[in-house]
C-alpha cells in the first residue's frame, strides 16, 4: 500500500477515533431520573438501556479503531490477522478499521452465530 493510501486511512481513522471519543464522553444519558410515574420511570429505564448499548457500541469501535491506527504504525495495516492476506482496498475503504478480510471474517461471525446458538440452548436446558 503506498505512503498515501496509507495516509488517508490514518486522517480517515484519526477523525473517527476524535468523533467516538467525544461521544463516550456524552453520558448524561445514563443518569437515574426518578418520578413519581411508573410510565416515565419504565421509559427512563428504556433511554438509559439504549444509551448504555450505544456507549459499548462506540467503545468496541473506538477500540478497533485504535488497533487499525497501531496496525497502520507496525506497517501491518491492510494484511488480514488470521490468513495474513491482504484485505480488499474496497473493504478498507469502507471498513477502514477492519483486521480481517472478507472470508475470515464471514468465517469469524459464523463461529461467533454457532457460540451464541450454544449459548442460548444450554440456558434454556438449564431452565
Amino acid at each position: 500500500m503506498t505512503n498515501m493510501r496509507l495516509s488517508a486511512f490514518r486522517r480517515t481513522l484519526e477523525d473517527r477515533q476524535t468523533e467516538l471519543g467525544n461521544g463516550t464522553r456524552n453520558r448524561e444519558a445514563l443518569a437515574i431520573e426518578t418520578s413519581a410515574d411508573e410510565l416515565d420511570r419504565i421509559q427512563h429505564a428504556g433511554e438509559r438501556d439504549y444509551a448504555m448499548g450505544a456507549l459499548e457500541r462506540n467503545s468496541s469501535r473506538l477500540g478497533e479503531v485504535r488497533g487499525a491506527l497501531q496496525r497502520i504504525d507496525a506497517q501491518t495495516f491492510g494484511i488480514c490477522a488470521d490468513c495474513q492476506e491482504d484485505i480488499n482496498p474496497k473493504r478498507l475503504a469502507a471498513v477502514p478499521w477492519a483486521s480481517l478480510c472478507i472470508l475470515c471474517q464471514e468465517a469469524a461471525d459464523r463461529e461467533l452465530e454457532t457460540s451464541r446458538g450454544e449459548l442460548a440452548a444450554s440456558e434454556v436446558m438449564a431452565a
